[in-house]
């Protein structure tokens, strides 16, 4: 089983372009996953033959949003994490299928000079528990724009963002304590000391020219399933986001 998760910053425009399309074709997943397609629903129609789709929609327009194209129908569909604080800005999907849920999220960004920090941190919170409930139930795969470099080795310039938001100590360390309630980051699995490849690239500066990037995307999955991970990338080759795809292959049929 193949997935992908892309934060497209703009869905409209990424598709203009073409970016978004060929690479969606080129990569045939099951399961496509996208994170801040900002836009509401009627703003766009894609034409996915073979594909479900499913959206969630912040109320504020052109903010946020999430997306998955899915191979296979669920069992079941949630949109958001049930606490209406968090619910607002589209950021969660939940798809059901019998050996697994498929969660795809847009993580609040702490902004600059930290305003959002401490709703940040409130929403990591609620969002463990909500991670932990499913997989009390069966096991978890966690896809997307997490907004946070867990360790030194996932940034380019790691002293100088000390502060930053998306490398604090406050957030790197819910990210911790995410793994260590029984959870898995797929890319430090199959590559534990490899560096410079990064998920996001400031549009700023040259950043993706000087590959002064983070690792901000991932797939996170319940260890239980560890024996079924069978091999993570990261798409540093593709453009029109000033992110890139990340990918994960596992042994689930469906």
């Amino acid at each position: 089983m193949k997935l992908i998760s892309w934060n497209v910053n703009g869905l409209r425009a990424i598709v203009q372009k073409g970016d978004f399309m060929n690479f969606f074709e080129a990569s045939d997943a099951d399961f496509f996953c996208l994170q801040e397609t900002k836009l509401q629903e009627g703003q766009i129609e894609l034409e996915l033959p073979g594909y479900f789709q499913y959206w969630n929609y912040a109320v504020k327009k052109g903010y946020s949003g999430t997306a998955i194209f899915a191979k296979h129908q669920p069992i079941s569909v949630a949109y958001g994490i049930g606490i209406e604080a968090h619910d607002m800005e589209g950021r969660v999907i939940t798809l059901e299928y019998p050996e697994f849920y498929l969660v795809t999220c847009y993580t609040p960004n702490a902004q600059n000079e930290l305003a959002r920090l401490d709703y940040r941190m409130q929403w990591e919170d609620d969002f463990r528990a909500y991670l932990l409930k499913l997989d009390a139930v069966k096991p978890v795969i966690l896809c997307g724009d997490l907004n946070v470099a867990h360790k030194e080795i996932d940034l380019k310039n790691p002293k100088t963002n000390r502060r930053n938001a998306g490398f604090t100590d406050e957030e790197r360390g819910k990210m911790t304590e995410l793994l260590a309630a029984g959870f898995t980051d797929t890319f430090r699995y199959f590559y534990p000391d490899t560096e410079q490849i990064y998920s996001w690239w400031s549009y700023r500066f040259k950043a993706r020219e000087k590959n002064a990037g983070w690792r901000i995307d991932y797939f996170i999955t319940s260890a239980s399933i560890d024996n079924k991970l069978i091999g993570a990338k990261i798409h540093t080759d593709i453009y029109g986001s000033d992110h890139c795809p990340v990918e994960l292959e596992t042994e689930h049929n469906l």
